[in-house]
């Protein structure tokens, strides 16, 4: 790999540097874990981090990335980061970058400024397949870079800035982009569809909840593969409400339908070439008379009863309405929904992993190198419904949404919660993601 490798330049106005000035520079970096050095009035600097990483770790070192990046760049309205890696982890450091220049800010200042600012990008590779970087690579970090801030602007935005009838304004602005029509069902078409999770959720809110769905089905299409994301645009717990300190933050709660439309974003523009829909199960978890309570009993769209015992635990509802649609009526062969459904999450796997389950051990192993491939990290939870699910019994309905020990693999069992709508014995491949900790890990905050 080089002593080389993993070197960063941030240059400013062009400034070059001398050639004994830069080695002194990088010898004087000694990363534990990350190392910077100024350079010429602090007008550039240059950064190094870890050439080695744990095996849970990406190889790009993505978060220590993203927070040099952010800690070391210089002011000012032209300037140029240079990144020196290997090819393997070019995509995983555009991403990087990408988080470190969020879209959102209500800062008074920001709206006096008159000059937009430009940040120019450069990768010199090094290693194996070194060389310069081919136009479509070029497009799909792009692509990948303008969807990763898309997702972060959503989930910075505040609620009373992106409300349901917002984010479904979100999702239209990328369906016309991409010359998609989004399917939409919303409000009481919710409930006389059988829409009972959703329904159930939203019901109370001056938004009303939505189903909205984008669809890219290309020629020649071998497979269909659905992302269902949980949109809770706010989560005030319901009447199971949430406390002074949990509830701040809770604009995230959408992170899963967020990353969703990023991802189909940046996925079509790069010509996926299978059937692939985007399914947005949108909601405000809000507090009034007509907010579901504990003990109501809903029917989702599987037609299972569920017995509500905490109305906090509101994101599986939604999701179990959404994978359900998934395969009904889009037929889809994969399924993975992704949602901020557990603080318990936190604890299983991090504020950097999200927690993966799923019915198929080799889609399980896949889901980790992506993760390590994209830094987007991920890591297995325990999928076993036969000693899980009954923490779901419930004495009057199918199943209760809330587990009876909460110390008994609490992310898992949620998970399973969504999975038994469409069976434990479904034959297609289904995928669960929690990102409730990573959601925050990424954010401006």
């Amino acid at each position: 790999r080089g002593m080389v490798l993993w070197h960063i330049l941030i240059n400013v106005c062009g400034i070059c540097f001398c050639f004994q000035i830069w080695q002194a520079a990088l010898a004087s970096l000694n990363p534990n874990p990350t190392d910077s050095c100024p350079l010429y009035l602090s007008f550039a600097a240059v950064a190094a981090i870890p050439s080695r990483v744990s095996r849970h770790n990406s190889p790009s070192s993505a978060h220590f990335l993203t927070r040099l990046v952010r800690t070391c760049l210089p002011a000012g309205n032209n300037r140029c980061i240079v990144i020196v890696c290997e090819h393997s982890d070019v995509f995983a450091s555009a991403c990087a970058i990408a988080r470190a220049f969020p879209l959102f800010t209500r800062r008074s200042a920001s709206s006096r400024r008159k000059e937009k600012k430009h940040v120019t990008v450069e990768f010199v590779t090094v290693g194996q397949d070194s060389g310069p970087l081919e136009v479509s690579t070029l497009e799909c970090l792009a692509s990948a870079a303008d969807g990763v801030r898309l997702a972060a602007r959503i989930v910075d935005s505040p609620c009373s800035e992106m409300n349901t009838d917002d984010f479904l304004k979100e999702i239209k602005a990328v369906g016309s982009e991409l010359g998609i029509t989004p399917t939409i069902i919303r409000g009481e078409e919710l409930k006389q569809k059988g829409f009972g999770g959703i329904y159930g959720v939203g019901k109370a809110a001056p938004h009303p909840p939505a189903l909205a769905v984008l669809s890219h089905t290309p020629s020649g299409a071998t497979q269909t593969i659905a992302w269902v994301g949980k949109g809770i645009v706010y989560d005030t717990g319901g009447l199971s409400i949430k406390g002074k300190t949990t509830m701040p933050g809770m604009k995230r709660d959408c992170g899963g339908a967020a990353a969703v439309l990023g991802a189909f974003k940046a996925t079509v523009k790069q010509g996926f070439k299978d059937n692939l829909h985007a399914v947005f199960c949108l909601a405000e978890n809000s507090v009034g008379p007509t907010a579901t309570r504990p003990d109501d009993i809903h029917t989702l769209y599987s037609g299972k009863t569920v017995e509500i015992n905490n109305t906090d635990a509101e994101g599986r509802l939604v999701l179990s309405d959404g994978v359900v649609y998934a395969s009904k009526d889009l037929s889809a062969d994969i399924i993975l929904d992704i949602a901020t459904l557990t603080g318990a999450q936190g604890i299983s796997t991090g504020k950097y992993h999200a927690a993966v389950m799923t019915n198929s051990e080799q889609w399980e192993a896949a889901c980790v190198r992506a993760g390590r491939s994209s830094g987007d990290l991920a890591h297995p939870l325990v999928y076993c419904p036969e000693l899980h699910f009954s923490e779901f019994t419930s004495a009057v309905a199918d199943m209760k949404n809330s587990v009876a020990d909460r110390e008994n693999a609490q992310s898992s069992c949620a998970g399973l919660f969504i999975g038994s709508h469409l069976g434990f014995d479904w034959p297609g491949i289904w995928v669960h993601v929690d990102i409730a900790s990573p959601v925050h890990a990424v954010s401006i905050d």
